[in-house]
């Protein structure tokens, strides 16, 4: 029995960058670039710089609560061990909004590209049978999943490559259509509220890096392995974000006052850029690396979103049912294929609805920052409170900055999304009160 409730311990660090970079997505900037590029008034590359900066608060949080508590079940592990198991469990059921939703999103974003590319097709088909091609995978194993998903990264990056090298030879022979600086400083200047407002929208591409954490029983290495991962998987996208924009920026046409002054043409402005700098074929290559890469995104999702269920419910936080682990592929494949359903009803409904994608987007970063907000909360109250740390910078200022940089955005978050969230929040303390109240709960007290 107690080998049934393992997880197998395949993955290399290798493959956790994999995953995380996988889950970003190394062409993430390509739908926001128009939105930033309108925002900053150019200054896209700086947006990203700090953007970067700014989630590093939160990699360098999952790096220190990793290396201590190497446990499935990511910030609901870490917030048990540093806050108490009922902090643990709300932490959970946040995270779950996130985990359990940015599958449906990524599914969304390939059945919209797939229908744009083959209008005959309805979009909802399409997300569908990505669905199910990524989930087959998820639960044959975590090995065969990481693989595949390697050679998917690989052709993405392979995209990425042709636009730098391509982008670095027009801006050689025929020079930036705007000043060298600009992307940095801004066309004809920029403003601090201008960054930070742009700063906001940036941070939202680095969602999923976490989702490594959530391999933690499943690493070849030690503890320390998950937190490195965490770490490179960040700087890695950080520093392709950064170049990625900066020569759209250089090369793009349309002035950013263009840009903000016609919404419509902002979702499309890096496949402009690239049709009319670089070349047409390549603006279409793009579009097809956007259309598969995000079902592989959201194969990592499901695959994340399994572990946390797994972790939740082996330490009673949720049906046992779920903490049970396929003795053939070594997955929880019960929470896998829990999380899977959920995932493909809402990203179906989604598909069939004009404004699904913008609603999951909202609700989806709200779980997201609120998760991050107890992970920062988690560091202190493990080190500093539970374990007496002295290190000011790593235990106390580096999660205090973290946790403000997230609350930040929640305050900036659309009305919709924070009511969502809110209810969602109340919704898990209803669960955690009749689950603390039950009488399973009893029974376990009186039995001790």
């Amino acid at each position: 029995m107690e080998r049934q409730v393992r997880l197998r311990r395949t993955l290399s660090a290798r493959d956790l960058i994999v995953y995380g970079l996988l889950f970003i997505g190394p062409l993430a900037p390509v739908g926001v670039f128009g939105v930033l590029d309108a925002k900053s008034s150019g200054a896209v590359g700086l947006v990203y710089v700090i953007a970067t900066i700014a989630m590093a608060f939160t990699a360098v949080s999952y790096a220190e609560m990793s290396r201590v508590v190497p446990k499935a079940g990511s910030v609901f592990a870490y917030a048990s061990a540093g806050l108490g198991p009922s902090a643990g469990f709300l932490a959970g059921w946040l995270v779950m909004l996130d985990y359990m939703l940015i599958p449906s999103v990524a599914y969304l974003f390939s059945g919209i590209a797939l229908h744009a590319l083959f209008p005959s097709v309805p979009a909802w088909a399409f997300t569908a049978l990505a669905f199910v091609a990524t989930t087959a995978l998820n639960v044959s194993g975590v090995r065969l999943a990481a693989r595949v998903g390697l050679v998917v990264l690989l052709a993405e990056i392979v995209v990425l490559a042709v636009f730098v090298v391509l982008a670095v030879a027009v801006l050689v022979t025929e020079g930036p259509a705007r000043p060298w600086s600009s992307p940095f400083v801004g066309v004809g200047g920029t403003t601090v509220t201008a960054v930070i407002g742009a700063v906001s929208v940036a941070v939202l591409s680095f969602l999923g890096f976490d989702a490594i954490a959530s391999f933690a029983e499943e690493t070849t290495g030690d503890s320390r392995q998950v937190g490195r991962a965490v770490l490179i998987c960040l700087g890695v996208a950080g520093a392709l974000f950064v170049l990625q924009t900066c020569l759209a920026g250089l090369l793009a046409p349309m002035s950013p006052a263009e840009l903000a002054a016609n919404p419509s043409a902002q979702g499309t402005a890096f496949y402009d850029v690239t049709a009319l700098s670089v070349a047409p074929w390549l603006a279409d290559l793009m579009k097809v690396a956007k259309a598969v890469g995000p079902a592989f995104a959201a194969m990592t999702a499901v695959a994340a979103a399994g572990r946390l269920l797994y972790g939740m419910a082996r330490d009673g936080g949720l049906p046992r049912a779920l903490s049970s682990v396929d003795p053939g592929s070594g997955t929880p494949r019960v929470a896998l294929l829990s999380t899977g359903t959920v995932t493909l009803v809402v990203s179906v409904w989604a598909a069939s609805r004009p404004d699904g994608l913008d609603v999951l987007v909202s609700i989806v970063d709200i779980g997201a920052l609120a998760a991050f907000t107890m992970l920062h909360a988690s560091v202190i109250g493990y080190f500093r409170i539970r374990q007496g740390s002295r290190d000011l910078w790593r235990h106390l200022a580096v999660p205090v900055a973290g946790g403000l940089v997230a609350i930040w955005i929640i305050v900036l978050a659309a009305p919709l999304a924070k009511l969502v969230g809110l209810a969602w929040l109340a919704a898990g303390i209803i669960v955690l009160a009749v689950r603390r109240g039950g009488p399973g709960r009893r029974a376990r007290s009186t039995g001790s």
